[in-house]
């Protein structure tokens, strides 16, 4: 039986006035695969995951969520259709508690206008999906504590909360690692194992052995094209990929 497709993108192109950092991209992620995207700096794998949750516009090609073509869907409405991502840098409001957080990731797509005449802490059903994500994430300890208390590995598990709240089918994960300290990658890493049932994982992390660990397939970028796709031992196994990973480029991934 053939697994359909989770998410994919044809010919995908992102210009920025003469310099491509993307050309001509076409990938496809199987539902429930675990594929993850490396390549020196500047190699464009950042760039593409902004192309596949809109918050860059391509200049060429299509999207497809599922059998939809989202390439003129804007992010939010990417988002409500199944697809979160996290970010390299931490982006939750670490003034806030873990409770809130999630509260406040869920909102949008509770409300297209909140309710300015009640307090968001009075929808019950907001704050059992805070807790239900919470157990997930294994915050249930720290539900109310401010987010700028706990150490970063779970400051990650906070911002992957966020992109489970709105119980996306496609996780895009750039660099879940990053900051992490090495007590953290461990658990850190089994939480991603954790999420990743009955979801679809597309995610930049330069940490090889977590990637030749957990990764079905992995896709090697250079200079905004793809280099090779194949498994662990296969990506090892290639010489452009090694010849890749010799030189180091000037611009952010």
């Amino acid at each position: 039986m053939t697994t359909s497709t989770a998410i994919s993108c044809a010919g995908v192109s992102v210009f920025f006035d003469d310099f491509r950092a993307l050309n001509k991209v076409s990938i496809d992620v199987k539902a429930g695969q675990v594929v993850a995207l490396i390549g020196p700096n500047g190699a464009g794998k950042t760039t593409l995951l902004n192309a596949l949750s809109g918050r860059l516009p391509q200049t060429t090609g299509r999207i497809m969520l599922g059998g939809t073509d989202i390439s003129r869907v804007p992010v939010h409405r990417r988002a409500a259709m199944g697809l979160g991502r996290s970010f390299q840098i931490i982006n939750i409001f670490p003034e806030m508690t873990v409770r809130e957080n999630l509260r406040l990731g869920a909102q949008p797509h509770k409300f297209r206008f909140q309710p300015f005449w009640r307090d968001v802490s009075g929808w019950r059903d907001l704050d059992e999906k805070a807790c239900a994500v919470a157990e997930e994430v294994e915050l249930t300890d720290v539900l109310d504590t401010p987010a700028a208390m706990l150490s970063h590995g779970r400051q990650r598990a906070v911002e992957l909360g966020l992109s489970l709240m709105s119980d996306p089918s496609v996780l895009l994960l750039d660099e879940p690692l990053a900051g992490v300290g090495q007590a953290e990658i461990d658990q850190t890493v089994a939480l991603i194992e954790r999420v990743r049932h009955g979801r679809t994982v597309l995610l930049v992390e330069h940490n090889m052995d977590v990637v030749m660990n957990i990764s079905d397939e992995i896709i090697v970028m250079i200079n905004g094209e793809i280099l090779m796709r194949g498994t662990a031992a296969e990506v090892q196994a290639d010489p452009r990929v090694r010849e890749a990973y010799l030189g180091s480029g000037d611009r952010d991934a």
